[in-house]
């Protein structure tokens, strides 16, 4: 049996990491339902502490998820979720997202993404692959090819 996933990335700020990759990807932040959040903190569920405001919306302040435009034929997400960790980031990753742009605009997207807050990091190849190694925001890597 196949099943879905999601991937969790860990941030120091997990909301602003989802604007930025959303854009990134052309994904969407998953909205947080405010009254909810609200209804929870109301019923002793959660704490003020729990949330904050985040351009102007009251959110969750734990965690900011991404979505793709369309869901998969089972009715889940293409999801990735930024979950607010308090450590910083202190080595490579070991796991990573490779975004195909393909080669005629990988140049032009590296420098787009860099002028966005990205580090460009290095070229990399093998045989007739080519990609460029890049850091979000955080210092997360990832390769556009």
């Amino acid at each position: 049996m196949a099943y879905d996933f999601q991937v969790t990335v860990d941030s120091a700020d997990p909301h602003t990491q989802a604007e930025w990759w959303a854009e990134t990807l052309g994904w969407q932040v998953e909205p947080q339902d405010e009254d909810f959040i609200r209804d929870m903190v109301a019923k002793g569920f959660a704490t003020e502490d729990e949330t904050l405001i985040f351009q102007g919306r009251l959110v969750w302040k734990t965690g900011a998820a991404i979505v793709h435009p369309e869901k998969l034929p089972s009715g889940k997400p293409r999801r990735l979720l930024f979950n607010h960790v308090p450590e910083p980031k202190t080595v490579k990753d070991r796991i990573h997202l490779d975004i195909w742009v393909g080669d005629e605009r990988r140049e032009q997207a590296r420098d787009e993404l860099v002028a966005r807050g990205a580090t460009f990091v290095t070229d990399g190849r093998q045989g007739p692959f080519t990609w460029c190694v890049m850091r979000d925001p955080e210092g997360n890597e990832f390769c556009i090819s």
